[in-house]
């Protein structure tokens, strides 16, 4: 497959516009699901397990196709490095999915996120495949260390911030309660923080535009509910200790 280099540069423009739109929108109003979905509300519901593992495949499944049908396997470091972006996605559509304990989710939110799913994975996995100006991504560069480092270390901090979370509740409590241990002592958006490193660290590795203009779609989308997760808990939990930051430990 031949690059489509406009068609890059528009996908990464478009995310990085729409993670303006949501930064701006959801920085005023929480996103309608999870403990923010209203009793009342109107919209069609799916299980979380199964609206997790349905928004979230696309972005497995099409870098997944992309390499296999890919032949340039000189390139033994591009590949490397779109095998961590689908092993975060393997690890949140095979195995989140399965071990989430969320609330129902609405169909409309699923859809949506299903679609940016499939758009991203196409993008990461086509640019860094067909499109790097690089003919190769050498694993002994420092930025390329220091960018996989930081990427498996949000990704550590996001899934022992997710396990914190789904145990925070014996079965059929529905009570929210003040997550403990781990980053969650720094920042009451642990399992947030996490996934935002990840993605700033393969942007540092990859270092091309598509990746980073992921990775500033990641912190406008998740930023404004780490947020709001933050202000529900100040004003929810008299206990809550008044130190403790919503994102970035000890400033924010």
């Amino acid at each position: 497959m031949q690059c489509q280099q406009l068609l890059v540069q528009w996908l990464s423009w478009s995310i990085i516009l729409a993670g303006l739109v949501y930064f701006v929108c959801f920085l005023k109003s929480h996103a309608a699901y999870g403990r923010y979905m209203g009793t009342s509300s109107d919209s069609r519901m799916v299980p979380a397990r199964v609206a997790w593992f349905i928004q979230e495949l696309p972005a497995l499944l099409l870098p997944v196709l992309l390499l296999l049908t890919t032949s340039n396997s000189h390139q033994m470091g591009k590949w490397l490095l779109l095998s961590t972006f689908c092993l975060h996605y393997f690890q949140r559509t095979c195995i989140y999915s399965l071990l989430t304990r969320g609330r129902p989710y609405p169909f409309n939110i699923m859809v949506s996120g299903m679609v940016f799913c499939s758009v991203n994975g196409f993008l990461q996995a086509h640019y860094l495949l067909h499109c790097n100006p690089h003919s190769h991504v050498h694993l002994s560069d420092g930025r390329t260390l220091i960018g996989m480092l930081i990427f498996f270390t949000g990704m550590a901090i996001n899934i022992h911030s997710d396990h914190i979370l789904r145990n925070l509740r014996k079965p059929g409590e529905i009570a929210y309660k003040i997550p403990r241990g781990g980053m969650f002592e720094y920042v009451s958006g642990a399992n947030y923080f996490g996934e935002i490193i990840e993605w700033l660290g393969y942007a540092i590795a990859t270092w091309s535009v598509p990746t980073f203009a992921f990775a500033f779609f990641t912190v406008c989308f998740i930023g404004p509910r780490a947020y709001h997760h933050h202000r529900f808990y100040t004003e929810k939990f008299e206990d809550f200790p008044r130190s403790q930051k919503c994102l970035i430990p000890f400033i924010f």
